[in-house]
Order: C-alpha cells, then sequence, then structure tokens
C-alpha cells in the first residue's frame, strides 16, 4: 500500500474547500428565496432579508398553498407527473428488454431510427400541427405522450438489462416461463435500482415542463404548477393570481408572493429524493457501463 505524502493531503484538503465552496453557492440562492418566502413584507421591502429570514413568519406561504388557483395547478402537476411516470416507465422499461436482446431481426436499423431521434425532431410548429391534428391542444394527454419514452433513458435500461446474466432467462425458460414472465418477475425486480433513477428522471421532467403546457395549454383549468408560477412572477401584485382579495394581501409583498410560490412549487418533487436516494447513484453507474 502506497504511503500518502504531504501533496496528496494538501489535494484532498484543495479538493473539498472548492466543492464546499461550490455547494454554497448554489444553495444561497436557495436560501434567499426561502428567507424571503417566511420573511414580513416590511423586511423585504427594505433590503434586509439575506440567507436568514427577518421576522420570521408563515402567512405568505398560507396564502399561497390556500389559494384555489394554485391548489387546482398544483393538482394538475401532480396527476401529470404521476400518470406520465408510470406509463413512460413502463414504456421504456417494454422498449428496452427486445433491444437488449442481439439476436432480434432488425436490430441494427432499429436502433438507427431511436438515435436519430434523440438527434433531429420535426420542430415546433410540425409538432404542434401534429398535436392539433390528433386533438390534443388543451388536453392533459398532450403533456404526456409526445414525451413518452426518452432514448436515453432507455438505452441506460438496455444496458443495465444486457448486464444481467442470461442463465437467469435461460433457466427460467427451461421451468416453463414465457417473456412477459420472465420480465416482469425476474428481470425487472432485479433493475429496481436502473428502474427507480430513471423514474425519478421522468418524474422530474414531467414536473418542471414548463415549454410545452405554455405551448398546448389554454385552458385556464388545465394550467400546470409552472404556468402558476409564471403568472405570479409576472404579476405578483395582482390580486387575480392567487384568486385573493386586495385586503389578504396588504400585508405581503410582492417579491414574498414570488419567493412562497417558488418553495411551494419545489418542496413536493424534493420529498421524492429521500425514498429514492439508495438507487440514484447505483442505477446511473451500473445503467452507463455494461458489465
Amino acid at each position: 500500500m502506497n504511503k500518502r505524502t504531504k501533496g496528496d493531503l494538501v489535494l484532498d484538503v484543495s479538493v473539498y474547500v472548492f466543492l464546499l465552496l461550490l455547494g454554497l453557492m448554489m444553495l444561497l440562492p436557495l436560501a434567499n428565496v426561502f428567507s424571503k418566502a417566511v420573511s414580513a413584507e416590511w423586511a423585504i421591502t427594505s433590503g434586509k432579508v439575506g440567507i436568514f429570514p427577518v421576522d420570521f413568519q408563515l402567512d405568505t406561504m398560507t396564502e399561497v398553498i390556500s389559494s384555489s388557483t394554485f391548489i387546482r395547478a398544483f393538482a394538475v402537476s401532480v396527476g401529470v407527473t404521476l400518470v406520465g411516470t408510470l406509463i413512460s416507465i413502463l414504456m421504456t422499461a417494454l422498449t428496452a428488454y427486445p433491444l437488449s436482446k442481439g439476436n432480434l431481426p432488425g436490430m441494427p436499423f432499429i436502433m438507427v431510427l431511436f438515435i436519430f431521434t434523440m438527434l433531429f425532431s420535426g420542430g415546433l410548429i410540425p409538432n404542434y400541427l401534429l398535436m392539433r391534428q390528433l386533438h390534443l391542444i388543451d388536453n392533459l394527454w398532450v403533456l404526456i405522450l409526445p414525451g413518452m419514452i426518452s432514448v436515453f433513458n432507455m438505452l441506460v435500461i438496455k444496458s443495465y438489462y444486457e448486464s444481467l446474466p442470461e442463465a437467469l432467462e435461460e433457466s427460467a425458460r427451461i421451468d416453463g416461463a414465457k417473456t412477459y414472465t420472465i420480465l416482469f418477475r425476474i428481470i425487472l425486480p432485479l433493475s429496481m435500482p436502473v428502474i427507480a433513477t430513471i423514474a425519478l428522471f421522468y418524474a422530474v421532467g414531467y414536473w418542471n415542463d414548463y415549454f410545452g403546457p405554455m405551448i398546448y395549454i389554454n385552458d385556464t383549468a388545465k394550467k400546470t404548477l409552472q404556468l402558476y408560477l409564471q403568472d405570479v412572477v409576472m404579476n405578483a401584485s395582482s390580486a387575480n393570481v392567487l384568486n385573493k382579495s386586495i385586503d389578504d394581501l396588504m400585508n405581503m409583498s410582492p417579491e414574498g408572493v414570488r419567493a412562497a410560490t417558488v418553495v411551494a412549487s419545489t418542496v413536493p418533487i424534493l420529498f421524492v429524493y429521500p425514498f429514492l436516494q439508495k438507487y440514484f447513484i447505483k442505477g446511473v453507474l451500473i445503467g452507463s457501463v455494461k458489465g
């Protein structure tokens, strides 16, 4: 075993200090937004709020999350995220399984078609015309179906499937198991690390999607949380945005309302990470490198 030198120790300390400073740089803006969300109106307007709250209060946050418009947009985003993630992970896993088999007829041509879609797209106007022809404008399915399968995510799951021993499937087939039985009872349970990781990717993508709803959704009742957040950021001083009376907003600054809305929109997706954290790194590393 090589003995560590003084230079190695200095390098390690330098790396840790750099990463610590980098992490703080990323956390400071988030801390400032959170502090404004729970600080008093006078402190925000006078510019006294930094990374710590001043005159702590939850009135602004309460008013924001109790708004009927916020609740409706929140429910729409939750529904789209849950349904979209379930459908996407199922279709991606089903697509990746046959492609992980080297004896699939026409395999090179099929892979070229998939890779092509990663590099080129039809463009905004053709996509919009297609969605309109399919009668999906102002339909929440338009936020799910076009991006139902991510080729990158499919390739990650495909690589993970290829890393599993062939003997597992061979022994199952000897016992009389069919293809779907092998997939759902053997392959998918063994693939939970990469499945959980890809599910997280899909969930974050659906939750943060802003461009799709902005283009395809015109009905106010079907606006997602991201569109609602845009309305608040652009016009937080208006009582109509929060569906509140002027009296309700008298003690809330527009900047505080924006910050509270950002916090309320961010916190839900953050709760997903602790449940999938143990799968996250393992799934990415194993799914990205075969063997």
